[in-house]
């Protein structure tokens, strides 16, 4: 498929049915790919890392020969600016570009050259506002820009092309046909207690795994071969973030507790940092989320079990997700749903997050001896 047809087919496709009108279902949903994001996802590969390479070793290997000295220079200098302040390389350029032009390569290297112009506007009134992650993105921005320029001249849009094909116009009619029934927005607003957009925005990339993530403009970034449930899992997760200001009031409060926590303050310096969640807002910020949206893929039928999800996923790290889900579903939270950011800030008030509480709940859900949490002992 040449480059004209590849971007007519990434096109939005319809943003409802008239089903899911009629039914009452308040989420709309929209389907698209994007060479943009998926220019930024190969940075993952390109690292090197273990947590991309293994998944792409096909794809690395083909693509070598077009890696020029300058462009593998520019990773490794942004890769380890990446890890030097715990960020993930990939998702966290992905996030703050994603409140400019994505379409394409060069619409990167046009918001690279003019960012206070094309991004920040969007970007800082926005839920997604971190000063790191645009500390990170301006200091490294002649890196990003040297690796996007040796990109588009090494022909990553014919080389995406060729892996991707005609996949979107078969894929995107599935997928929406098997969203349409699922409810996320409705199901979120009843437990954050307050409005959303109703148009979540769900784009495929080639690059992604193992990583889902939110973009601006209430979009969620996720692979072609997931299946309709994996997506369902993904916007309802990752929607959410943050669920809470971060820099708010009831944030603060609740970290000064959870600094104080020994099991998490030894979670968050023994985790691997390769999965992110590198400081204690980051941890309160996810965890909150996946106990938010563990209900959420409850009441839509599509979730995971949760003993399972929180003894392996990261290597079983997020403890306080499966403390508070075991929290809010004994108060029957997932039941009458509520105010989250009130129930934190009651929370805090009352010593619901004291040590003894999250590993007691923690180790109920996780089906483990709360003295046994962390780390978790690989059979």
């Amino acid at each position: 498929m040449n480059r004209r047809a590849f971007l007519a087919a990434a096109a939005v496709l319809p943003l409802a049915t008239p089903t899911s009108a009629q039914s009452g279902v308040r989420t709309r949903w929209t389907i698209t790919t994007s060479e943009g994001f998926d220019a930024i996802a190969f940075l993952g590969p390109l690292s090197g890392k273990p947590l991309y390479a293994e998944r792409y070793k096909a794809e690395i290997g083909a693509f070598a020969p077009r890696v020029t000295p300058a462009l593998r220079t520019a990773v490794d200098r942004l890769q380890a600016r990446a890890d030097e302040t715990g960020k993930l390389l990939w998702p966290t350029l992905a996030n703050v570009l994603s409140y400019g032009p994505t379409d394409t390569i060069d619409d990167l290297l046009a918001s690279l050259e003019d960012l206070d112009g094309r991004v920040l506007p969007a970007l800082r009134p926005s839920s997604h506002w971190d000063e790191q992650s645009w500390a990170f993105l301006t200091g490294g921005r002649d890196d990003a820009r040297t690796i996007f320029r040796e990109l588009k001249a090494a022909d990553l849009t014919g080389f995406r092309n060729g892996l991707v094909g005609d996949r979107l116009k078969t894929r995107a009619p599935e997928l929406m046909a098997g969203l349409a029934k699922y409810d996320v927005i409705a199901e979120q607003e009843r437990l954050i207690g307050r409005r959303l957009d109703p148009t979540i925005g769900v784009v495929l990339l080639w690059f992604s795994k193992p990583h889902a993530a939110s973009m601006g403009r209430q979009r969620s970034l996720s692979h072609f071969d997931y299946p309709v449930e994996t997506v369902v899992r993904i916007v309802a997760h990752e929607m959410l973030h943050p669920p809470f200001p971060m820099e708010g009031p009831t944030a603060k409060a609740a970290l000064a507790v959870l600094d104080k926590d020994p099991l998490l303050r030894r979670v968050l310096k023994e985790h691997d940092p390769g999965y992110g969640y590198n400081s204690m807002d980051g941890i309160l910020d996810e965890d909150t989320v996946e106990a938010l949206d563990q209900i959420v893929s409850e009441r839509l039928g599509v979730a995971r079990d949760p003993a399972e999800r929180w003894s392996t996923a990261d290597d079983g790290m997020h403890v306080l997700a499966a403390a508070l889900y075991g929290m809010l579903k004994a108060e029957g939270y997932d039941r009458t749903g509520g105010n989250i950011e009130a129930w934190m800030g009651q929370a805090v008030k009352a010593g619901k997050l004291s040590p003894d509480r999250i590993r007691a709940f923690a180790g109920q859900v996780t089906k483990t001896p709360p003295d046994r949490l962390w780390p978790r002992r690989k059979a």
